[in-house]
This record gives structure tokens, sequence and C-alpha cells, in this order.
């Protein structure tokens, strides 16, 4: 397995095509916008080289026996399922962020089903190339970025149907040693600290859209393959070094929109290639996995809380009743938050390949608490940060002669604790609830792994209404009816 160094050196490695405000990005390890964000990456190897976490951070290769980064593991038992919601939690409090890995964990997973099970109807040779293409990942401790959302154009209108084909990504060739594929995908968390791309299909697919039933892998730095950065909510305030003012001072996330133009792929290389019908169970089994990848938000939530905790004792209002009220509050919706994503993993199976899939309906629920718990938890923890966590003077000010005696007196709260460290506490509530973390704990926590709308609509395909309606029937004497 890779140390964090060796992880850094090997990103530096990678010729990506970066952009950035405009500009092409040459040095993306080292931008003080992007660095952050490969820091959080870094955070999954440190871990995995620590003793105290080996347990949850490392997994025994199905293929080789070999120890490796579980965040390249396919899960083998409901053991594996659990500690992969400890190891998000675990993360996600020591980042404060979203550290990226998660994505291509859930698409190796994914795959490693889909794969099989295309094999099995149509003979073919997907899930021999997947295994292939997995010990590649393992042995080399890879990270790789899941590329599902496509931009989708006209919601209202299916693939084919879009007046720019290239809305969805899709086959433009078939040649004798591979393909080429042309689109983009949104929203890629991690894209330009990841070494592979693995692109599926957004949504199940017609015969007709069967150009755009396409799976594959590729290196995330060939040819065509380009990175356009998206903005952050305080972003450039990363510029101005390790300042109290960005809030999370070591960590950070980063989405990208990738533009694949015209892109060649071997045929090692492709999972998936016009089988329409297995696309819906791709995108269901991938979604299922990410959703419940959702503990990260329980980790950050754990630093959220504590903040607030400290911040209340700093204001000299942390033996309130109505304080203490409310962060008891905030601890009963994190750890429900929690429930969830142990319970989806409790009560996983496994599937004909050998590999074991979460709960659907639960890993539901679970997504779908995400998407309201956190905003919750950030309202009570401005609620009690109070209003200076938006007011307050920079960095700048408190350092300087002319205006630092003036902070340091004023914006004193408790007598025995100086401004600056109530400052640093309220920039990092700043950072979560409404700065660049936001994206990771609020924005992520709405949209990521499919919208609200998806998760209800999950709910409703695998809850099992039959089965509710004979148990009523049942009580009060009634048979049940077809």
């Amino acid at each position: 397995m890779m140390t964090a160094a060796q992880y850094e050196e090997s990103i530096r490695k990678l010729n990506l095509q970066v952009y950035m405000f405009g500009k092409r990005v040459e040095n993306p390890v080292d931008n003080p916008i992007i660095r952050p964000s490969m820091q959080a990456v870094a955070k999954t190897y440190e871990l995995a080289e620590r003793r105290e976490h080996e347990d949850i951070m490392i997994a025994s290769s199905h293929l080789t026996g070999k120890k490796i980064n579980r965040f390249t593991h396919i899960h083998q038992s409901l053991e594996d399922l659990i500690k992969k919601s400890k190891m998000g939690r675990l993360l996600g409090r020591e980042t404060g962020c979203c550290f990226q890995r998660c994505v291509g964990m859930d698409a190796l997973n994914a795959l490693s089903i889909t794969t099989f099970n295309i094999d099995q109807k149509h003979k073919t040779s997907y899930y021999n190339r997947f295994v292939k293409y997995l010990e590649y990942v393992q042995n080399n401790d890879l990270v790789c970025d899941g590329a599902m959302t496509d931009p989708k154009g006209d919601r209202s209108l299916a693939p084919h149907q879009q007046s720019d084909p290239d809305m969805y990504l899709h086959i433009v060739e078939e040649r004798k040693d591979g393909i080429v594929v042309r689109g983009a995908k949104a929203h890629q968390t991690g894209a330009v600290n990841s070494h592979e791309i693995i692109v599926m299909p957004t949504i199940a697919m017609s015969e007709q859209d069967k150009d755009y039933a396409v799976t594959f892998s590729l290196p995330s730095d060939t040819r065509g393959i380009v990175y356009i950065m998206g903005r952050q909510s305080c972003d450039t305030r990363k510029l101005e070094g390790e300042t109290m003012d960005r809030g999370n001072v070591l960590f950070g996330g980063h989405e990208a929109l990738v533009v694949f133009d015209n892109v060649f792929v071997p045929w090692e290389r492709v999972f998936m290639f016009r089988e329409y019908e297995f696309a819906g169970e791709l995108v269901e089994n991938f979604a299922s996995y990410h959703r419940q990848s959702y503990a990260c938000k329980v980790g950050v939530g754990d630093v959220l809380i504590g903040a607030t905790q400290l911040i209340a004792e700093y204001n000299g209002a942390g033996k309130a009743s109505h304080v203490k009220d409310k962060i008891i509050e905030m601890n009963h919706l994190n750890e429900t938050l929690y429930c969830g994503c142990i319970a989806c993993a409790s009560e996983g199976s496994r599937k004909p390949s050998g590999t074991f899939l979460v709960n659907t309906l639960l890993a539901n629920v679970h997504k779908q608490n995400i998407t309201r718990f956190p905003y919750e938890i950030g309202r009570l923890a401005q609620d009690i940060a109070g209003g200076l966590m938006v007011t307050m003077p920079s960095e700048q000010d408190l350092k300087a002669p002319e205006t630092g005696k003036w902070i340091k007196k004023y914006l004193q709260g408790r007598a025995d604790i100086p401004a600056e460290e109530r400052m640093r506490i309220l920039r990092l509530i700043e950072n979560i609830t409404l700065g660049t973390a936001a994206v990771g704990y609020l924005t992520e926590s709405m949209h990521g792994a499919g919208s609200p709308q998806a998760q209800r609509i999950m709910i409703s395909r695998t809850v099992n209404m039959k089965e509710k309606r004979k148990a009523a029937r049942k009580l009060v004497g009634l048979e049940e009816k077809d």
C-alpha cells in the first residue's frame, strides 16, 4: 500500500489538463485552492498506516490475499459493509470535509456485481476484464473517480432525444482495438486527485439509448480528458495561506466538470458496451452503495457539534439549558444518521458474484435523512454560534497593530479564552455551514448520490406494501386480497 507521501508524489507525475478561473493549472498538487482537497485524500493513506485504525482502514484482497486499503476492496461480508460505514465516519471526523475516495470504491463494488450479471446473460467476458483491472487498482493502491452524473440537458427527454447528443456521454465510434466516446461528467468530486476515472451510465436506458449504455475505466490523464474546476463559496480564502479565515486550515474538497473530447478507450478497459438493459441495475447498485457512504456526514457532524459545544463555552453560554438542549438535539440527529448507515450495512446480502450489497431500502432511507438532518444540525450550530460568525473581521485585522488591540478587546468572550481561539472556532463553523466545506456537508447531502426525489422513488419501489397490508388485515380477521 502507498503512504500519504507516495500518494502525493504519484499525483504529481500525472499530466492532467486542468482549468480554473479561465487558465490552465500547470501544477494542481501545489495550487493553494486544490491542495487542501489532495491533503484530504492523503489522509485515507495516512490512517491506513496507523495501527489503531488498521481494522477499519485495511482489508484482505479476495483476489490475492494481500493487505489492501479498504477503498479498493470488494465487500465480502456484512462485516465489510459495516466497517465501510465506520471508516466513513472516522475520516469525516478526521478531515471535516469530503475525502473523495468513496465514489470510486462504490463504483468498483457495483461493477463487480453488474459485470458478472451481464456475462451470465450474454456470455461476454466483462467480469474477467474487471477482475484484472481490480487487481491492478489494488496492487497499486489507486484512487478511482466514479463518474456517473451526465449534464443531462433537457430532463424531459431521453438521451437519444437530446438536441445535442453529447448531453449524455456516448459511443461515437467502434474500432477493432476499442471505442471512442464523447460527452462530459458533472459534479466530479476529487477528480483531479484521482489516478483513474471509472465512467458509468447515469440512468436506466432503452434500446434506443444503447450508444449511451457504456462503462469503462481510463487513467485520469488520458488524452482528451479535460478538467474544469468548480467554484465554491469562500474558495479564494485559500489563496491567503493557512489563515484562520479558511476555517479548516488543513483540508477541503473539490468538484470538477470532466469533459471527454473524443477519447479512445481500449477494449480491455470496457465493462459495458450497449447492454442497455443492465444500465439501470448498475445505477441502482452504485446508488445504494453511495447512499450508504454518507456515513461521512456523521463524521463531519461530529466536528460541527464539537465546535458548537466549544463556542457555547467560549461565549459563556455552555451551561444555559436551551443551549444544552439544542446540542442534545444535534447529537440525536447525528447518531440517527449513523443508525441508518449501520442498518443498511447490517441488512445487506450476498449477490451471485460473491459481492455483498447493502439493503437498498434502508440505504435510501438513510440518504433521505441525510438530505434533511445536516441542515438542521447546521441551523442549530449557527443559532448557538451567534451572528459574529459572519460579521467578525479578518485575521489580517487581528494581526494589524492599528486594529488588533480592538479586536482582541471587543471580540473576547470568556475572560480566560483569547479572542483568537474564539474566532478560529467561529470560522470553522462558518466553513462547515456556509463556506467551502458546506459543499460537502450541506449541498452534497442534498444532491450527492441522487436528488431527494430519487431516494423517494426507490423507497416506494422497494418497500413491501403487500406485507404491510397483510399484517393489518390479519389482525382484524380478514384474508389477504390479491
